[in-house]
């Protein structure tokens, strides 16, 4: 997608941005629209199904590398990275039905900002288990990391959602 496309689409002005993925194109739109809760659940949603890829590749990995004669599983850390990525992604998990079940921006806002910590630290604690292997273009998992940044920032990131459940909880 080039800017003449992003200008066809309804966003005049857009500026063409480097991206950190080079599979996903940016752009920056000079007037922020108001932010739908729909779009907020749906990016919730992408970044509960990078979470489960995360936790998904940390295991297979954790269970197929060996490093001193046995897989890299076997040992405590990355037992335990791999556990912590797991809970994330079922708290997420659950959030994001909830979220799409009930339709409340409360537990929209709620289930971003879960869904948005799973696919971060998820991603990086995958990236830790892989260790060096995770930066090459042999494996996926830079890529998943990268993504979750990039999503994690849409829609003025997760301030909004800070910002929305805060009025929730006070009033």
């Amino acid at each position: 997608m080039d800017e003449a496309d992003v200008v066809r689409k309804g966003a005049e002005g857009a500026v063409a941005l480097k991206s950190l993925d080079p599979l996903t194109p940016l752009h920056r739109v000079p007037a922020p629209a108001p932010v739908d809760p729909l779009a907020v659940l749906l990016t919730s949603a992408e970044q509960l199904g990078t979470a489960s890829r995360a936790c998904e590749l940390a295991v297979q990995h954790a269970r197929t590398r060996e490093q001193f004669g046995q897989p890299i599983g076997g040992f405590q850390a990355v037992k335990h990275l791999c556990a912590q990525i797991l809970e994330r992604v079922e708290v997420a998990r659950a959030a994001v039905y909830a979220a799409a079940v009930t339709g409340e921006r409360g537990d929209i806002a709620a289930a971003r900002l879960l869904a948005d910590d799973a696919a971060v630290r998820g991603a990086r604690d995958c990236l830790q288990v892989h260790g060096g292997m995770g930066f090459t273009w042999e494996s996926e998992v830079h890529l998943l990391l990268k993504r979750a940044w990039v999503r994690a920032q849409r829609g003025g990131g997760g301030t909004e959602s800070e910002e929305l459940l805060a009025a929730e909880l006070v009033g």
